[in-house]
């Protein structure tokens, strides 16, 4: 059995999903191919798991000043370029083809009438949900940057028949976190702005990673450029984490009992949806913008939640490989099945400690 699996890279996220994804797949036996587009290749890191991968320029947003700019958008995108790729994928040797947002490969199975099982956070808006809430536009223009005939959404709660529970790549085991140490990652925002805003809370402790930082201390604030490994030592370390409302994150979070604290990228409609259905299910607060008093209040007020969540990886590697004929809602139920086992494990192991 030969599978492809694309790979959107704009978003870490995607990456950390995948990765685990990609480790779980390694232990079955099947030949697992990996496209990657979103941003130049020189840019991405920590790509052990995809094995020789293959990139394409794929689309991307533009960001200015922490909002979405279209009119950048359309203008940097090469959408000849784009087009080309897609016709230029054969898919014809491939028993599956998966895509976690990435949209030339979803493009090309499109073209090509080939079954495409469409994978991650963005199809979790493509089906009925309480929870999450679009305007029908906005479901329009996901559904169109990478369509697929099935539909695997991811979310924290059970709010659909196309939904699962969330890959979290755990990399380093749970410790005992350290009071008033915080991880922060604003990849998004200017670091200067950042800085300006850690610096009035001498009392507590910063690890910020960046894209535009390099490894060192200002001011008492630890300094981190963009590193899985890293991120995922300092995160098990924190008391809470201050980040944008990217899904996986926030995954990660709860999937450790952090508190959370979430700026939406202004402009995103899918982290604003994400920040306020995290807010309205009580897992996270948000805020509009970063503020002095935001953050003390959140400092001062916010109380860490925890989701217990089993492990999706493997169970859709195993999906996946025996040629996904499970239906989609069959999958869904007799996960949120076992996630609700262990919750309940959880808690009757926190009830004996009390």
């Amino acid at each position: 059995m030969r599978i492809l699996i694309g790979v959107q890279g704009t978003g870490n996220g995607h990456l950390s999903r995948c990765s685990a994804l990609a480790e779980a797949l390694a232990n079955k036996p099947v030949q697992v191919d990996y496209l990657v587009s979103g941003r130049a290749p020189e840019h991405f890191f920590d790509m052990d798991a995809f094995g020789t991968w293959q990139w394409r320029k794929g689309l991307s947003f533009a960001v200015k000043d922490g909002r979405i700019d279209l009119a950048a958008t359309l203008q940097q995108n090469d959408w000849r370029q784009f087009w080309r790729d897609v016709r230029a994928l054969d898919l014809s040797n491939y028993d599956l083809v998966v895509t976690d947002y990435e949209p030339v490969v979803a493009w090309a199975a499109k073209r090509q009438g080939k079954r495409c099982i469409g994978m991650g956070r963005q199809y979790a808006f493509m089906g009925k949900t309480k929870s999450l809430r679009l305007p029908w536009l906005y479901k329009q223009m996901l559904s169109w940057f990478a369509p697929a005939t099935d539909t695997v959404g991811m979310h924290w709660v059970n709010d659909g028949a196309h939904i699962v529970p969330p890959i979290v790549h755990q990399r380093v085991p749970a410790q005992q976190a350290v009071q008033g140490h915080y991880l922060v990652y604003l990849p998004f925002e200017s670091l200067l702005s950042v800085h300006r805003l850690l610096v009035k809370f001498p009392q507590y402790s910063f690890s910020v990673f960046h894209p535009e930082a390099k490894r060192q201390r200002i001011a008492g604030i630890e300094y981190y450029p963009p590193s899985r490994m890293r991120f995922a030592e300092q995160f098990v370390r924190a008391e809470g984490v201050i980040s944008n409302a990217g899904f996986e994150t926030s995954c990660e979070a709860l999937s450790y009992g952090k508190k959370l604290l979430v700026r939406p990228l202004a402009g995103q409609f899918e982290q604003i949806a994400n920040a306020r259905c995290l807010a309205e299910l009580g897992l996270a607060s948000q805020l509009s913008h970063l503020s002095e008093q935001g953050l003390a209040d959140w400092f001062a007020n916010a109380d860490a939640q925890q989701c217990y969540w089993p492990n999706v990886a493997e169970a859709l590697s195993q999906w996946l490989t025996s040629g996904a004929h499970e239906s989609v809602a069959d999958l869904s139920r007799r996960l949120w099945k076992r996630a609700e086992v262990d919750n309940y494990r959880a808690l009757l192991r926190s009830e004996l400690l009390a």
